[in-house]
């Protein structure tokens, strides 16, 4: 397993995949760490949090450097990034107990009332675009629930992955209530299979997703899936335009565009499409990528050359259906990862640019009618993540955002993002289940029922 530097082109290092015996021996730890684990207080398992918080909060500097190298993220975004995952575990830390007690139901027995048990040992696949992020979003309420937990994460971040272990290890967690499985993507359903893992949480692919959760269902274990997005925002006629078009052009070029929620399809009323553009197309071009060490720099080369080089045949195969490319679009001779944030218009059904996920500082631009065809448009499609809507009529705005989009979450008059306090998650290929939030330590518990006449 290599780590390679996507703005260089260097090989980090190369590490030592696990075999099989050496799996099943951190599996069977993480199952004898359980049975301790589960029975720990609520205020017990809330202070390890807290230390791995701090922890976090002193690292964060050296966390976002190896977040830089493995993956591309610049310095300021990584920084930002290891302070939400601290501010997560806080979080948890403090609400699980209130979560998680039990509820009285009144049913007319003389004892009736709902109790929620962890699950055991949890697999989580997680992707490369926020490294940290998304482990601890799962870890922090997955831990507090009284379960323990592998990971398995890309295999382009592997410094990221053991700095994980090494953080909880560090705070003074048990020994296999965490732990870091280096393993490639085909060893992942044999690790399903093992009877010690209960469950599984993915982030990734609609691809992946649907193999993982395939796997899953066969043994009957749970899965929660968040997976890709082609989010739409929408822009109306009475929009406040400088407005959508910042919100519009942060959002699509955050992590470099590399972002499940990142905004895809700006969705724009004929009336206002003009001026958008001009602006969006203005705030766009003001953010060139850069070396992700540079502490300047905010937007970082993708995260491959690989994955580099499949936004630009999506972009090219767009153009070659009517597309029209107005910023960016061509890959520089010499730069390894590096992609400039790009503007397409006259995006039209059939091309990739309107049907499929663009992962990368790309933007379609959709030109509309009205507010009929916005919300059409915006439904049109696969995926069911993300969405925004641009308006100053703020009953409008929330009437739109829950009654006419078909997706997890909208965001009125602001950009997409996920924070500890909202259930996150998606609809239709963009999968199921719930992270964050109350709902989402809810989804790895046993909701039991306790009755007495």
């Amino acid at each position: 397993m290599k780590a390679i530097n996507p703005f260089t082109g260097e090989l980090i290092r190369e590490y030592q995949t696990l075999s099989k015996p050496e799996i099943d021996r951190k599996l069977e730890t993480s199952q004898e760490a359980f049975l301790n684990w589960k029975t720990l207080s609520y205020g017990v398992r809330a202070a390890y949090l807290m230390r791995v918080a701090e922890a976090l909060e002193l690292k964060s500097r050296q966390l976002a450097e190896l977040m830089a190298a493995e993956m591309g993220k610049p310095l300021k975004a990584g920084m930002g990034e290891i302070e939400k995952c601290a501010l997560v575990c806080r979080y948890y830390a403090r609400h699980a107990e209130e979560f998680l007690k039990p509820e009285a139901v009144d049913t007319g027995a003389s004892l009736s009332y709902i109790a929620f048990q962890p699950l055991g040992v949890i697999l989580a696949v997680m992707p490369w675009n926020f490294p940290f992020w998304q482990s601890f979003r799962f870890l922090a309420p997955g831990l507090m629930a009284g379960n323990t937990a592998v990971l398995k994460h890309a295999s382009n971040v592997p410094g990221c992955a053991l700095a994980i272990e090494e953080i909880l290890r560090d705070a003074g967690l048990p020994q296999g209530v965490f732990q870091t499985l280096l393993v490639k993507s085909t060893e992942v359903e044999e690790i399903i299979k093992n009877p010690i893992i209960k469950a599984v949480t993915l982030t990734g692919s609609t691809g992946a997703g649907m193999k993982v959760a395939g796997q899953a269902a066969s043994l009957l274990k749970k899965a929660v899936l968040e997976l890709g997005g082609s989010d739409p925002y929408i822009v109306l006629e009475d929009a406040d335009i400088e407005l959508a078009a910042a919100k519009c052009a942060e959002s699509r070029l955050i992590n470099t565009g590399q972002s499940c929620i990142a905004a895809k399809r700006f969705i724009v009323v004929e009336q206002v499409a003009e001026s958008f553009t001009a602006s969006f197309k203005r705030k766009m071009a003001a953010k060139q990528p850069g070396d992700p060490m540079d502490e300047n720099t905010e937007i970082g080369p993708m995260a491959t050359v690989e994955l580099r080089d499949e936004l630009h045949a999506q972009i090219q195969k767009s153009i070659e259906a009517g597309a029209v490319c107005i910023l960016g679009g061509k890959i520089e001779q010499g730069s390894h990862a590096l992609y400039p944030p790009t503007i397409l218009t006259k995006v039209k059904k059939g091309m990739p640019a309107y049907d499929e996920e663009m992962f990368g500082p790309v933007a379609s631009v959709i030109v509309v009618k009205d507010e009929d065809e916005a919300i059409r448009v915006a439904n049109d499609t696969v995926f069911g993540l993300g969405s925004a809507v641009f308006t100053e009529d703020l009953q409008r705005g929330s009437r739109i955002a829950e009654r006419m989009i078909d997706a997890g979450c909208c965001f009125i008059n602001d950009y997409v993002r996920s924070i500890p306090e909202l259930p996150f998650g998606g609809i239709k290929q963009s999968g199921y289940g719930r992270e964050l939030g109350v709902y989402g330590i809810k989804e790895f518990v046993n909701v039991k029922t306790i009755y007495r006449p």
